[in-house]
């Protein structure tokens, strides 16, 4: 069976920004990091705005919803998880942490795993009716494993604001005693 013209040039044009965002993420993940002020604020903002989109797409389908939900609650959990085999290290050059880079890497694989089932999917086995940017991203198996991603990383991205801030406070604060 043929590919389908209009998945084909979506797919065409969201490929690259699937590719550059795993590769940023896969940076991330590996080894010590410094914080950032801004970058956490980045991150629950760009997966809180795909988080309205899909949600906007797929109102109405309330499995599909409540799939996507119960995967955000999993993946706050999950880093909570995370958070705890977090290596931070306040150094007088910086603050600086080391992720579990394990779950972060298999979070990642499992949604780009999900993602190319998906494309081969809606691409070759379902009929050109059934098929679309739409029949993408509807699926409840791919909202839940969204979910999980964007609560793990939301999550995270929350809680290395909440240290940064805590850590600068005790800072200013020893600071202002001497």
């Amino acid at each position: 069976m043929a590919a389908h013209t209009t998945t084909a040039a979506t797919l065409v044009v969201l490929l690259p920004l699937l590719v550059w965002r795993l590769r940023a993420r896969w940076r991330r993940l590996v080894g010590r990091q410094r914080t950032s002020k801004y970058r956490p604020w980045i991150s629950i903002a760009i997966y809180a705005l795909l988080l309205g989109l899909i949600s906007w797409a797929c109102w109405g389908r309330w499995t599909a919803l409540a799939t996507l939900g119960t995967g955000l609650a999993a993946g706050g959990l999950l880093s909570r998880w995370a958070w705890k085999k977090t290596v931070l290290e306040p150094t007088p050059q910086g603050l600086y942490y080391t992720p579990h880079t394990r779950l972060g890497i298999a979070l990642s694989l499992l949604f780009l795993a999900r993602i190319a089932y998906r494309v081969v999917e809606v691409l070759w086995l379902l009929p050109p009716s059934d098929a679309g940017l739409h029949a993408l991203v509807i699926s409840p198996l791919t909202l839940a494993v969204f979910g999980l991603m964007a609560g793990h990383t939301m999550g995270y991205a929350l809680a290395l604001f909440a240290w940064r801030q805590r850590v600068l406070a005790a800072k200013r604060a020893r600071e202002a005693v001497t």
